[in-house]
């Protein structure tokens, strides 16, 4: 079984690679973000300790899980609290990942899983990931995706893109490039191929 991880600057379609990725049946997609919510809930690993480390803070929701909200708004306005929460919920998803890996090895049921993380080479998942994967749009193409799905502005699209590594820094580290300029048919094309060459490899 392989263990690749996704990885590829905003707006350059990750979400249509992992939903052709998790139609396949010898395939298992994670992502990071549905692993760290299921972390934070209540009586999960990252629960007690993030409540543990802002005491005092409003953080909660009537039902007692986590208000994401106000979180985020706190997490996002002070740089020392988002270091806080990103040094307890990240390592607890990459252990995650990395018990849930050994398990689908186990079984011996797949081919291929799947891990997307939007700070998968600043996590250093390409230590524990066979092979990285980048996917690839040009910028042209983003700015159109960004607007139209997010609403963005060109000065809020420039701003984000220009906090995003370069794509000589992805493929630096990343073993096969996915270009996603094309149709979605194109796309499932280029995603069949490369995964039967690994098969055959």
């Amino acid at each position: 079984m392989y263990f690749i991880g996704i990885t590829g600057g905003v707006g350059a379609g990750k979400s249509e690679v992992l939903r052709i990725l998790n139609a396949r049946e010898d395939t298992k997609v994670l992502l990071a973000d549905e692993v760290a919510h299921l972390l934070m809930e209540k009586g999960q690993p990252c629960y007690q300790k993030i409540l543990e480390a802002f005491p005092g803070e409003a953080l909660l929701s009537e039902d007692g899980s986590f208000d994401r909200q106000q979180l985020a708004k706190i997490i996002f306005s002070d740089e020392k609290k988002r270091a806080i929460v990103n040094g307890i919920v990240h390592p607890a998803v990459k252990q995650y990942v990395v018990d849930a890996v050994e398990e689908e090895r186990r079984k011996g049921e797949l081919l291929f899983f799947f891990f997307e993380a939007a700070l998968l080479i600043e996590e250093h998942y390409d230590a524990i990931c066979d092979e990285l994967w980048y996917i690839y749009t040009d910028e042209g193409i983003r700015r159109v995706r960004l607007k139209a799905s997010r609403g963005y502005s060109d000065e809020k699209i420039t701003q984000i893109l220009a906090s995003q590594k370069s794509d000589a820094q992805f493929r630096a580290v990343c073993k096969e490039e996915i270009n996603n300029n094309g149709t979605t048919e194109e796309l499932e094309n280029k995603i069949s191929d490369v995964l039967r060459r690994k098969i055959h490899e």
